[in-house]
């Protein structure tokens, strides 16, 4: 374990020294927004024979062709779009992460249909043997990228998505997105658990090296990490904690769950009972008044009618039990508020 620390904190030690693009000018008054979804497959339409993709053609067994695809797309779209519209942002979101992508060439693709933003991307092929990708989007008139570095989750049998971490400046100040999309609970969630575990271990031990290099970093975790706040690689392994104080007073160990005090639905519905799988930590330096800095009221899990079929509290799918639903996502969206301060 020592090793795997070591070779993170050099790597990262050059990451955060050498920025490849200059900073952005961000508006102090102006906070940013991020965003985190999980997109439910989002496959182009053509045969990739690197990955298992072979359902997501217009051929295989899901029958995905492009007029399906474009009707997906826009529905991204138009979620991405309602958010510029809600009274509590009225503006895009600088920061667009999402998961079960399969490239970059379909994720610009689908930015590309949002208005108003020219959206850049940053993408990372995983060794998932579906092909579905962790990536992002981010608007370069607020946000200037420094560097992206992917580590890998050691795994016995079927990999998994690897860790992608994302280095940006806002207002001139250095920011790390750390984005995750761990093993799922398929089959059984105690015996998926230790997959977790491991995802969650690299994860802590990233943190760790980006805080040893500068004790008041400002660092966003974001993901599917298909276990709730309180499960063992949250709250043990990865150190989530719904306390600011707890965060505040042992930095070195807690992050801040900013799920806390959330009232309503989670972002995942499974048997009638809502989950809390989507989640975004934050270092403490995201508690602190100066620099880049949580908003008042920072969080939420963004939903409006149209993402729900009638007469349904489950989130309209894509795909139904193999069926094709023609919805947006079995996943609903987070949103957090960042400000940048003197």
């Amino acid at each position: 374990m020592q090793k795997i620390y070591s070779l993170l904190f050099l790597a990262l030690l050059l990451f955060i020294s050498h920025p490849f693009v200059s900073k952005a000018n961000q508006p102090e008054t102006e906070p940013l927004v991020f965003m985190w979804w999980n997109l439910e497959n989002l496959f182009d339409t053509l045969d990739d024979p690197s990955t298992n993709d072979s359902d997501f053609t217009p051929s295989g067994k899901l029958h995905w062709t492009e007029k399906k695809l474009k009707l997906k797309q826009m529905r991204i779209a138009f979620v991405i779009s309602a958010i510029e519209k809600h009274p509590d942002y009225r503006r895009f979101p600088d920061i667009v992460a999402v998961c079960e992508v399969e490239n970059e060439v379909v994720l610009k693709a689908t930015m590309a249909k949002v208005p108003k933003v020219h959206y850049k991307t940053l993408h990372h092929d995983s060794p998932d043997i579906r092909g579905i990708d962790v990536g992002l989007a981010y608007n370069p008139k607020t946000l200037a990228p420094t560097g992206m570095k992917t580590y890998c989750v050691p795994l016995e049998g079927r990999p998994t998505r690897d860790i992608v971490v994302a280095g940006f400046t806002a207002g001139g100040r250095p920011l790390h997105l750390v984005l995750n999309h761990w093993p799922s609970r398929a089959f059984d969630t105690r015996w998926t658990e230790k997959k977790r575990i491991a995802a969650a271990t690299v994860a802590r031990a990233i943190v760790d090296s980006l805080l040893q290099r500068n004790p008041q970093a400002d660092i966003i975790l974001m993901g599917d990490f298909n276990d709730e706040p309180g499960d063992r690689s949250l709250k043990e392994t990865l150190g989530s904690s719904f306390s600011r104080e707890q965060v505040l007073s042992e930095p070195d160990t807690y992050l801040y769950n900013c799920w806390d005090g959330h009232d309503g639905e989670g972002s995942y519905r499974y048997r009638g009972h809502w989950e809390q799988i989507d989640q975004m930590l934050v270092s403490s330096g995201m508690l602190q008044k100066s620099g880049l800095r949580l908003d008042s009221k920072p969080f939420s899990c963004f939903a409006i009618s149209p993402m729900f079929p009638s007469n349904s509290k489950y989130p309209w799918r894509t795909y139904e039990k193999g069926k094709y639903s023609g919805g947006y996502s079995d996943h609903l969206p987070l949103l957090l508020k960042v400000r940048t301060s003197p």
